[in-house]
């Protein structure tokens, strides 16, 4: 058995690798010129992609304003497999963040979904605001790297909503969507087989929602239900428990790791920043291999090794915008998302005071092994927190339904970034659901599981 100090050492080393995203592939993709792209048009510019000559690349322009009241156009990259008899269609792969491109990862996603590309024609695009055209925060950047969840500086926040100023609230959800049926129509495609991982579910389901009679069949990916996410992430706190104590199970660690971590928490009041660490750590080992020992050690009084662990979680997040854009995130997150104090329609002047209301209500109960200040301190909440006020597009009813189409629900049970009590809840929502729950991953199981299980449950699904 390796020595404690050993595993904490390699635990702390392990921590570099950028959730959901490839660094190492360069942006791929063809720049069209204004005489060959008009908003709503085809794809322009097609040509092999550049260092991935077995697909093609293109440009496909959108309105900045789907509305039309604003005047622009946006260019947003796209690569497309060369199968063009597919008997299947189209298969659209949508990455996950919001942040991150689609592009540069199409080699490593056709490598992970060869064997249905014989009945698909895979295609993936970079969403607006990511990629070559991402959306650029430098101090937004540099606090959170690819992370959801780290506290940015208040100046960080105050300079990124100064440099996107009111083009802001044309990078929600919604404006993605509508970018999708015009890739859909530039493909030539009646229907759309989406397969989405991460906030990539998110926008497959809106997409639905929004188009039912244009979508075939749905496979998502660590599920992020079509409510949205919770910027307090009351499911994600109990759930540490579960995923500690299975990890704990599987390696025999020999200590009750969700009961130290209250301890911690209780002690320091850093619950905010573990969790971040704890997220981040699921994408480097979803065994959690070393985290029972430092929070066993840090509950005993003994913090030192604790501290090391969050500080390398949070160096091993840093990631330029054009892997995951912390511009584009915030933009996302605060044109969509339901706070405790409302939207970001609300004025900015009473936010903070309806945090602090909510904070106070939040129960023991609802946030072990944390506390209510880990639920209201989260770096995903703060951002929006003093984001300008803005017009948001409007929501889904609650409870309207996926249209009856097959559907996947996909999750490790040892993902935190978007726990399986957001699967369940999804699936309330979906017309007879398949439900597959791969034992020992963590996030985005297509992409990142040692388990083949998921993988495997994705092929049989599509090839039905």
């Amino acid at each position: 058995m390796t020595s404690t100090r050993a595993r904490v050492a390699a635990l702390l080393g392990a921590v570099a690798v950028v959730a959901g995203t490839t660094l190492a592939t360069p942006a791929v993709g063809l720049a069209a010129t204004a005489d060959q792209a008009r908003p709503g048009g085809g794809i322009a510019g097609q040509a092999p992609c550049p260092n991935a000559p077995e697909f093609t690349c293109g440009t496909l322009t959108v309105p900045l304003d789907h509305s039309g009241a604003t005047p622009g156009s946006l260019d947003l990259a796209v690569a497309v497999a060369g199968n063009t008899a597919a008997p299947k269609g189209d298969l659209l792969f949508l990455t996950g963040g919001p942040g991150q491109p689609g592009v540069p990862l199409m080699k490593r996603i056709a490598g992970k979904l060869e064997p249905v590309l014989k009945d698909y024609r895979l295609v993936m695009y970079d969403q607006r605001g990511t990629g070559a055209h991402a959306l650029q925060c430098p101090g937004l950047q540099e606090d959170m790297g690819s992370s959801d969840l780290a506290v940015p500086r208040g100046q960080s926040i105050a300079d990124c909503a100064a440099a996107l100023g009111p083009a802001a609230r044309f990078y929600s959800t919604a404006d993605t969507v509508a970018d999708i049926d015009l890739l859909r129509r530039a493909l030539g495609d009646q229907r759309l087989t989406l397969d989405g991982v991460s906030y990539g579910t998110f926008v497959a389901e809106r997409y639905a929602l929004a188009h039912p009679s244009h979508v075939a069949r749905l496979v998502l990916d660590s599920v992020v239900p079509q409510q949205g996410d919770d910027p307090l992430d009351l499911a994600a706190l109990p759930a540490t428990a579960r995923v500690l104590r299975a990890a704990c199970q599987a390696t025999g660690c020999g200590t009750d790791p969700a009961a130290d971590l209250a301890t911690v928490v209780r002690r320091y009041g850093d619950g905010a920043q573990i969790l971040d660490a704890l997220t981040s750590y699921e994408f480097t080992d979803p065994n959690y291999g070393g985290v029972p020992e430092v929070l066993h050690e840090a509950a005993a009084g003994q913090p030192a090794k604790l501290q090391a662990f969050v500080e390398a979680a949070h160096q091993g997040d840093a990631a330029p915008a054009e892997a995951l854009s912390q511009g584009l995130h915030a933009a996302t997150l605060c044109a969509d998302s339901h706070f405790p104090w409302g939207t970001t329609d609300t004025p900015v002047e009473g936010r903070a005071a309806a945090l602090e209301r909510t904070r106070q209500r939040l129960t023991a109960e609802q946030t072990w092994p944390y506390d209510p200040a880990t639920a209201t301190g989260l770096g995903s909440q703060l951002v929006c927190l003093d984001w300008p006020r803005e017009p948001v597009p409007p929501t889904p009813p609650a409870h309207r339904k996926l249209p009856n189409v097959p559907v996947l629900l996909l999750g490790g049970d040892r993902d935190l970034s978007t726990p399986n009590e957001w699967l369940y809840q999804q699936a309330e929502l979906t017309h007879d659901p398949q439900i597959v729950i791969v034992p020992g991953a963590a996030h985005s199981v297509q992409n990142r599981a040692a388990n083949p299980a998921g993988r495997q449950a994705v092929y049989d699904f599509l090839l039905k």
